[in-house]
């Protein structure tokens, strides 16, 4: 059945595609495709191509991603649950392919939620670097926590706060930057009859103030010579090609690098921004025939919904070397130098740009409030960063103090949190740990940004979440398992996806479990904490005791299905 589209949308398509229009018109006479994408932190293709448990045909723009037939529901397989694979509309992929993101580097996902393209750049990362995802909506932070977790990703901090604060705490940190902006969603309205409804109600002009605010701030974040990716699921020119222009003319250190014509991907449309939006052509056009090398993904030019994806490269790679600065781009890039030392590299950098390019005097004004912030923000840090933590670590055990002494019979002071956590990775792991340990009340994270960074920050997961402290002991979080392979834990437990107890395990349920299958290294007993694997690939926690094991998976993520 053909979806039913807002008349005032299809007599601007129509105004905008002309012959093209009856065919656009058709495709939404056919079903939405449907995808999904391999976890590469988890398997290799290869070892997925051999155990996939249905048929699939891959992808064009997007090496790990694949078509699944309709009607096919990948998310009733206990691979699913163990993380092996996202399902993901096809197009949606396409961002994060060309933004090119390399393992090392630093990456920021601004609109993240639900967590579709930042486990989509954890996965390109392989756990190096580092990744921070953010999503201004309180409650959309927990799907994209909870997906974070379920995929494995040890490199990532989950922030709910706005570009601006972000900024404010990462000047020109970024060497990649993902916007996947909010915006009218006209592009889902095949895969989604919801968007249609409310297409009236989103207005175009409230997403392109929004997109417009973000863009701007994204340009401070990212460090110079970084890459920005600029996407919407619109087709909307004023909040596609006219942003673009728009960005353009105001940051001229900015150039669109062009995305090939390739995989259906069809070129920009800056005629459009022409034919409707006159006072902006008047503003942009020394830079409107750029966006001719941005990419629309069309419904009826290709197996996906309709997307727009921008790049925009940050040119000052020439000027760094210009300028004797090889030094300051490697310090940048490579995260080698102290805070203090990147703040130096940026404003010697600025004063490059400056001397070489026209700057606006309220850019002027931005980067002077950006570098007192900065500096401020620096001296503030080392002053008193070591001081803070070690006395608010003090303050939060403090304030639990009397409920564990009545808990243990003991004081809080009876033990070492740092002392526990270390004991337990030593009995249970065989693992190097990354980044900072982190401790935030009871919880321990393993951070690869640090607390200080975060200070002031609305911060939903500032790490990899390896566990709680309880009582004088440590007791490991489902994050922590997901994250794992088999050979990093000293006993595992694997579980056939055929037999249907790995469905009966994701259930909740306890199992009967011999001895003899409990995998551990030479000298461990089989008592404990198992790492629990599907078919190999972990899955979450159990507890084995005399041919019982306990399970521990979380409620809130049980398999609920028939």
């Amino acid at each position: 059945m053909a979806v039913q589209l807002p008349s005032i949308f299809a007599e601007r398509m129509k105004s905008l595609l002309g012959d093209e229009f009856e065919q656009f018109m058709k495709s939404y006479e056919q079903s939405p495709h449907a995808g999904l994408r391999v976890n590469t932190l988890k398997i290799s293709m290869e070892q997925f191509g051999e155990m996939a448990p249905f048929d699939m045909r891959p992808i064009p723009w997007c090496g790990t991603g694949f078509y699944v037939p309709h009607g096919v529901k990948p998310g009733l397989h206990p691979y699913y649950h163990a993380g092996l694979y996202y399902i993901q509309e096809p197009s949606a992929m396409a961002p994060v392919e060309l933004l090119d993101v390399q393992p090392g580097e630093r990456v920021l996902d601004l609109c993240a939620a639900p967590g579709g393209k930042t486990t989509q750049i954890a996965a390109k990362l392989q756990g190096k670097g580092v990744l921070v995802t953010n999503d201004i909506h309180a409650e959309r932070t927990k799907a994209l926590a909870k997906n974070v977790e379920l995929y494995g990703v040890r490199n990532a901090v989950v922030l709910n706060e706005s570009p601006e604060r972000i900024a404010n705490a990462f000047p020109h940190y970024f060497d990649k930057i993902l916007i996947d902006a909010p915006c009218s969603g006209e592009g889902m309205f095949r895969k989604d009859e919801d968007m249609v409804k409310s297409w009236e109600h989103h207005s175009v002009e409230k997403c392109v103030l929004m997109q417009r605010d973000i863009l701007e701030t994204a340009a401070r974040l990212l460090a110079h010579g970084g890459t920005i990716v600029y996407s919407t699921c619109t087709f909307a020119p004023e909040e596609n090609e006219a942003m673009i222009a728009e960005f353009l003319n105001i940051n001229p250190d900015f150039i669109v690098k062009d995305i090939p014509e390739s995989a259906g991907f069809a070129p920009g449309r800056p005629e459009w921004v022409r034919q409707m939006l006159p006072e902006t052509v008047q503003k942009t056009e020394s830079v409107l025939d750029q966006t001719r090398g941005t990419a629309r993904l069309w419904p009826h030019l290709l197996e996906g919904e309709g997307h727009y994806v921008a790049i925009l490269k940050h040119r000052v790679e020439s000027l760094r070397e210009d300028n004797g600065g090889q030094e300051e781009s490697r310090a940048l890039q490579t995260g080698q130098a102290a805070d203090g030392d990147v703040i130096n590299s940026i404003e010697s950098v600025d004063q490059s740009i400056r001397a070489s390019a026209p700057i606006s005097k309220e850019e002027r004004k931005r980067e002077r409030l950006m570098r007192t912030e900065s500096r401020e923000r620096n001296d503030r840090h080392a002053r008193s960063g070591k001081a803070q933590g070690k006395q608010g670590k003090e303050n939060e055990r403090g304030g639990r103090k009397n409920e564990r002494s009545q808990a243990r019979g003991a004081d809080q002071s009876s033990f070492d949190p740092g002392a526990v956590y270390t004991s337990f990775l030593r009995d249970n792991l065989e693992m190097e740990t990354a980044g900072e340990t982190v401790f935030y009340g009871d919880r321990v994270y393993q951070s690869s940004v640090g607390a200080a960074r975060l200070e002031g920050l609305k911060v939903i997961r500032p790490g990899w979440f390896m566990g709680t402290l309880k009582n004088g002991r440590f007791v490991p979080s489902h994050p922590l398992a997901c994250a794992l392979n088999a050979a990093e834990a000293l006993r595992s437990v694997n579980l056939s996806s055929t037999d249907g107890e790995a469905v009966r395990y994701l259930k909740g349920e306890t199992l009967n479990i011999e001895e003899a299958r409990v995998k551990r290294n030479t000298g461990t007993a089989a008592k404990g904490y198992v790492l629990v694997c599907v078919d190999g690939f972990a899955a979450g926690w159990g507890k084995w005791l005399d041919g019982v094991l306990k399970n521990e998976y979380p409620a809130g993520w049980r398999w609920t299905s028939v």
